[in-house]
């Protein structure tokens, strides 16, 4: 090709056999340097327009006869509507087919919105592994647990799953009590100062972080370190959702979130290390790095021992997300369905007031919520209704056969999405509908159908921490619905839906908060 634009593309003049009356000679680097720029022009014009033509048809090729976009913006893709989502968008989408096609940054995506092939996805770790979103590796860093697969990841949950058994969840459930009891004192002094409605994202974000940093950490933190991480931490956020610009430049939300959790890992590593010291000195655990280090140190453990301290602080970094994000859009959610369905609240106190003998400062125990199944449906209820997490991208570590009429290709990221299974009239009546009562009965089409609630996911990467979390939001929701009354102030966007990695209300759920008597 270097050659081809060393020559001019015009045929060369013929040569007179007569002598010209006046003989000048012109240069032959005159007539090249004046066609360069058309050549130029042209082949340019020509490379461009072939690889257009290329990613069309390579688009179209992967998309055979799914449902989606018969031809792709060049380059971007749908990377305009995926920098604001909406579940309108969403919906859409999924609805346009059991499985469908889309294309971001030349990203070829399969979306399954069915139960079945959702469920496929998640179930098929020899055909696929979970990929979060595109930033997600820089972010959470490649050899996080996360991304792992097969043995290794097996490996792995058999030693975090001694992190969530009853005893250690004991041992979580005060923790959570006070931290909860102390925002909640904070939260009605605030009103008491400003009584107008506010939004209660940050707020309920807050508490979430501040309680998981102290259970995953105990004291091994400091306050300035669980202030700061909790302040970083939404820079990550920001960065985990679904499309992102690709690229970890110094001001985009990617290279931030690299920022925070460098700052998140000084302290998390410091808090294993601390754990370490701890354990081995003869104290008991009081948090989740110490329960970790002392089932490590017991001579009938088997599994893996060596998690080093920047192991065990990427484990504690992955849930730290998992907690700050999907906990918060459930408690936030949890509020504002309260709010606005005092039946339901009015059932739920009157529950705490039975099991708690009307002694509202009674500390919360794992025993106390086995006695409280009305708390623990609605809680259910209202994450099924408004499911945190609506879809988790995996990406095909080969050509996946997900139906018998479609295989998605190798390196392409195949999505299934959990709205649809949790909002399907056949196994929820009226599955608009925030009906708590649906799980009290074992016969119902919910309790039947258990492969439906995809809350948590389904397969090998199930969320391994589904007790703490709703053990989390029915402990602060009981615990406020018996130290305050809140009101939800509705707005035109109260029941709009905004999309950051997790769902919230968009006008951030505006509520008014009050003491509330005790009983007596």
């Amino acid at each position: 090709m270097a050659s081809f634009f060393r020559y001019s593309p015009f045929p060369a003049m013929p040569i007179s056999t007569s002598k010209p009356l006046i003989d000048i000679p012109v240069p032959s680097f005159v007539s090249s340097i004046s066609s360069q720029p058309a050549t130029w022009l042209y082949t340019s014009a020509a490379l461009v327009g072939a690889l257009l033509i290329l990613e069309q048809s390579v688009y179209r090729y992967k998309k055979k006869h799914l449902p989606g976009s018969t031809w792709t913006i060049p380059i971007i893709g749908k990377f305009a509507d995926s920098m604001k989502p909406t579940m309108e968008g969403y919906m859409a989408q999924w609805n346009s087919g059991a499985l469908s096609a889309v294309s971001v940054f030349n990203i070829f995506i399969v979306m399954a919105s069915s139960n079945e092939y959702s469920r496929k996805i998640l179930n098929s770790p020899s055909h696929a592994e979970p990929c979060l979103v595109n930033s997600a590796k820089p972010i959470l860093m490649p050899d996080n647990w996360v991304f792992l697969n097969g043995k290794a990841h097996l490996e792995y949950r058999k030693i975090l799953n001694t992190l969530f058994t009853r005893k250690a969840l004991s041992i979580y459930i005060g923790i959570q009590e006070t931290i909860t009891r102390k925002h909640i004192r904070q939260w009605l002094a605030d009103a008491a100062k400003d009584p107008s409605p506010r939004p209660i994202m940050k707020t309920a974000r807050n508490l979430n972080m501040h309680t998981s940093v102290r259970v995953f950490c105990g004291n091994h933190i400091p306050e300035e370190g669980v202030n700061e991480v909790s302040e970083k931490y939404w820079d990550i956020t920001r960065a985990l959702e679904l499309v992102n610009f690709p690229l970890a430049l110094p001001g985009t939300k990617v290279w931030k979130a690299i920022q925070a959790r460098k700052v998140a890992f000084k302290w998390l590593e410091m808090a294993a290390a601390k754990a370490k010291i701890s354990i081995a000195n003869g104290a008991e655990p009081e948090c989740m790095l110490d329960e970790w280090v002392k089932v490590m140190r017991d001579p009938a453990y088997k599994g893996r021992t060596d998690f080093s301290d920047r192991k065990m602080a990427m484990v504690v970094f992955s849930f730290l997300f998992a907690s700050q994000d999907a906990m918060s859009s459930g408690l936030i959610y949890g509020f504002q369905h309260l709010a606005d369905h005092p039946e339901i609240l009015a059932k739920i106190r009157e529950e705490q007031y039975r099991v708690r003998a009307n002694d509202v400062d009674k500390p919360m125990t794992l025993e106390m919520l086995d006695d409280m199944p009305y708390l623990k449906a609605f809680v259910k209820e209202s994450l099924r209704v408004k499911p945190p997490v609506t879809m988790v991208p995996y990406r095909a570590t080969k050509p996946f056969p997900i139906s018998d009429d479609y295989t998605a290709p190798a390196h392409s990221m195949v999505i299934p999405s959990f709205y649809n299974s949790l909002h399907d009239p056949s196994v929820y009546p009226d599955h608009d509908a925030l009906t708590p009562e649906r799980w009290l009965d074992p016969n119902s089409s919910a309790n039947t159908n258990p492969k439906n609630y995809l809350v948590f996911g389904s397969g090998p990467h199930r969320c391994i921490g589904i007790e703490y979390a709703t053990i989390n939001i029915g402990l602060v929701l009981a615990t406020a619905s018996v130290l305050m009354d809140w009101e939800h102030h509705h707005t035109p966007d109260s029941d709009k839906v905004q999309i950051i990695a997790t769902l919230f209300p968009k006008d951030g759920c505006l509520l008014k908060f009050t003491p509330r008597p005790k009983p007596s």
